[in-house]
């Protein structure tokens, strides 16, 4: 996202009569994109920027500018932090460069933070930086809706918002008449990409953009990244199985193999829901390749937890794992709910076992391509032999000499899918919900969605789980963190009419006090939650969907109510 920012950037610039170089001996402007994910990376951004001290000193006029996650996340801050620094510029606000750079350069300081909920820079064509002519980024949406608790992006990228298919489809067929023959479709998220059009009175969901993108010609290759497990469909394997040119492999992060910390995390499925995704993606697309994301040393996990980590990896031997130990961040949920607790060295030894787990796997499935004859997209001239190509198959493995691999992909929610609705007729509890569920109906809702337990107090709330879905009742689940609020909340969704239509979990405690009216009751084009201007407290325009409000009671009471509000149950007894 960083790297296809900067071209946008350029672009920007372009046309206000900037070039790009790569002496900075002989830059006038000097801009850092930064990213705020892990602590590293703002260290490495700091130790970068003292580079620029002497230039500073013996060029006047010579800028500094910080665009980014850094610079969303610390805003006039970064001012006072870095001296030398004469540019802040939020994601969002690219577009005011040219306006920021004239004020820098009469001496004052130059900032524009503000987030956006409608760009997406749709209508810019990005300046392909370092570019080979043979693969290129297209951003079909910015923002996060998925607010893990150790992730920052949420508040430094803002809201989803998704860009016009009309104008990425436009980008991707221009790339492929320019002799272009890969694109790799982006965004925070991309499996939640959602586009209504009015104009054609259609709704596009990722998977459709998909296919869309890899009917432009067979001969083009399309990629995309980043995903969240929970939005996986089988639509969008189905998709990938009928275009051999959609490359196969799905980046699907765990983050965690244990439950417990899981929903600590906020990552909204549970260990055995995320190994049926992992037995459902083989099962469609028997020959792909996974790869992943591990936090280690999450706030409070155990050598129980850390095992159960490992244990996924082995279930899952990923082709490719992105793996790092946890790194608090400031503003976060994490960082104000739960203490990091778990010493650096536990850390630090816990990440190198599951470094050397990984890469005997990914040696494993090395090896088994030995002797194989792949496809491959040219790239280049091998960095290594100049006598040989470089390139990248339909696969993601790590081929030596000839071949360096590097594959990225997503899977898409079909979000918002209207089917049908819930029932609006039933009175409280419905006639069905009477007439308790039998206890080998329970088991089978415990093995569909992963429960592991047998107590009184479990089968009890599974039996009412079962019953409410039989309704159209609102329904109100309270408890601590941990013991599986959103879990049955997705049970009483999948049970009912209403799972034909999204279930949108919004975690209330990581909304700041300010903009709760706005994020959960009006926000532009129902992308959030379904609400549109007109319809402001109605969270029935979702069609029939279910809403899940996670810490509803970290909120003050004002906006707390104002959720509640909108509930209008009917003539209710017990």
């Amino acid at each position: 996202m960083n790297f296809n920012d900067s071209e946008i950037v350029a672009s920007i610039l372009n046309t206000e009569g900037f070039g790009a170089t790569r002496n900075v001996e002989e830059a006038d402007l000097v801009l850092l994109n930064t990213c705020s994910i892990r602590e590293k990376a703002e260290q490495t951004v700091r130790q970068r920027l003292t580079e620029f001290k002497k230039t500073k000193q013996q060029k006047p006029g010579f800028l500094v500018g910080v665009l980014g996650c850094m610079a969303e996340r610390l805003k006039s801050k970064f001012l006072e932090e870095e001296k030398l620094v004469d540019l802040v510029v939020g994601p969002d606000a690219y577009r005011t460069l040219p306006a920021l750079i004239e004020e820098a350069g009469t001496g004052q300081k130059a900032i524009n933070v503000l987030l956006s909920r409608e760009e997406t820079y749709g209508d810019i064509s990005p300046v392909r930086l370092d570019s080979n002519g043979v693969t290129a980024f297209v951003s079909i949406m910015r923002g996060c809706n998925n607010m893990c608790s150790f992730c920052v992006v949420p508040f430094t990228r803002g809201r989803e918002r998704s860009r016009d298919p009309h104008s990425i489809l436009a980008e991707a067929q221009d790339l492929f008449d320019r002799g272009y023959r890969e694109v790799t479709l982006l965004g925070q998220n991309v499996d939640s990409y959602y586009f209504m059009d009015e104009a054609k009175d259609e709704t596009v969901t990722f998977a459709n953009l998909m296919e869309r993108v890899a009917g432009i010609s067979p001969l083009l290759r399309v990629r995309f990244s980043t995903s969240h497990p929970k939005d996986i469909t089988d639509e969008v394997l189905h998709t990938m199985a009928r275009h051999e040119n959609i490359c196969n492999y799905i980046h699907l992060p765990v983050q965690s193999g244990s439950t417990r910390v899981l929903q600590l995390m906020n990552r909204t499925y549970t260990r055995e829901w995320y190994l049926k995704k992992i037995d459902r993606i083989r099962e469609i697309l028997p020959d792909c390749a996974i790869s992943t994301d591990v936090i280690t040393g999450f706030c409070t996990e155990t050598e129980e937890d850390h095992q159960d980590t490992m244990s996924v990896m082995d279930y899952a031997r990923y082709d490719l794992a992105y793996m790092f130990a946890y790194s608090e961040r400031p503003g976060t949920l994490a960082a104000r709910r739960y203490q990091d607790d778990v010493p650096e060295e536990v850390k630090k030894r816990r990440l190198a076992e599951i470094v050397a787990l990984h890469r005997s796997h990914s040696h494993d499935s090395m090896r088994k391509e030995v002797g194989k004859t792949v496809k491959v997209l040219v790239e280049g001239t091998s960095k290594n032999l100049t006598s040989n190509c470089s390139g990248v198959p339909t696969r993601t493995k790590w081929l030596f000499s000839i071949v360096a691999i590097c594959r990225k992909a997503n899977m898409s929610w079909s979000q918002l899918m209207t089917v049908r609705q819930a029932p609006s007729s039933l009175p409280w509890w419905g006639a069905a919900s009477k007439k308790p569920i039998r206890m080998d109906n329970i088991q089978s809702i415990k093995n569909r969605f992963g429960i592991i337990g047998n107590s009184a107090s479990l089968n009890y709330a599974l039996q009412v789980a079962a019953q409410v879905a039989n309704t159209d009742l609102t329904v109100l689940i309270s408890g601590e963190s941990g013991v599986g609020k959103e879990v049955f909340s997705q049970i009483i969704h999948a049970l009912s009419a209403r799972k034909h239509n999204p279930f949108i979990a919004v975690n209330c405690g990581a909304i700041p006090e300010g903009t709760i009216d706005s994020e959960l009751f009006g926000h532009e084009k129902g992308s959030f939650t379904g609400a549109v201007d007109n319809r402001k407290g109605y969270f029935e325009t979702v069609n029939g969907g279910t809403i899940f409000l996670d810490e509803i009671g970290e909120m003050p009471w004002a906006p707390r109510r104002a959720c509640c509000a909108c509930w209008k149950p009917a003539n209710t007894s017990g």
